[in-house]
């Protein structure tokens, strides 16, 4: 099975971080506990630390779905919230 392509903003991503961004499990929860099980492989291998640092190119798979890191560049089209430059006045909604 072809894995699919997930593009990440940072050089690095944490595996729990990584498995849940790209939907191999629906919740932070269920991350830590795939990893803790041994159902987790990195380019092949089994790996139960939820804090590995995975990098550009790294296979990470969840029993038989599996999702490739891509480092995004400054052209790839990601929602980055820190530099998303739009009319969102935090304040406003504070105050409502």
């Amino acid at each position: 099975m072809q894995p699919v392509t997930v593009t990440i903003s940072s050089e690095t991503i944490k595996l729990g971080q990584f498995i849940k961004l790209a939907s191999l499990v629906e919740t932070g929860g269920a991350a830590k506990e795939v990893i803790a099980d041994g159902r987790v492989t990195v380019n092949g291998a089994t790996d139960t630390r939820r804090g590995k640092t995975l990098r550009d190119g790294d296979v990470v798979c969840v029993d038989d779905m599996c999702a490739q890191v891509q480092v995004g560049s400054a052209d790839d089209d990601y929602f980055d919230e820190a530099t998303a430059n739009d009319d969102f006045d935090p304040e406003q909604w504070r105050n409502m």
